[in-house]
């Protein structure tokens, strides 16, 4: 696969962020920013930038009387970021001493 240099994938929190949605088929906001240990403020301004690149999928709902916001990458976001990986790897590997 040739891989892909994705400006969206430059910071290491939207790295994470769709570390975590490959592996998971949805995640809520709260779970993100537990397990990312940052703001409300900073994580809401990555999953913003990644929804803008169409890389995620934002559902709102409730639970109970609590609003809940779940996170899905999107198929184009998925192979964006296995591109992105690829290149990262062929980086790698070209530096190898």
């Amino acid at each position: 696969m040739k891989g892909t240099y994705d400006k969206a994938f430059e910071n290491v929190v939207r790295l994470r962020v769709m570390s975590i949605l490959m592996v998971n088929e949805q995640f809520d906001f709260n779970s993100f920013k537990e397990l990312l240990e940052v703001t409300d403020g900073n994580l809401a301004s990555h999953l913003r930038n990644l929804e803008n690149a169409g890389y995620l999928l934002v559902s709102k709902s409730f639970v109970g009387r609590k609003p809940m916001t779940n996170y899905s990458a999107t198929i184009e976001g998925k192979k964006a970021f296995e591109a992105h990986l690829a290149f990262l790897e062929i980086l790698i590997n070209e530096n190898k001493t």
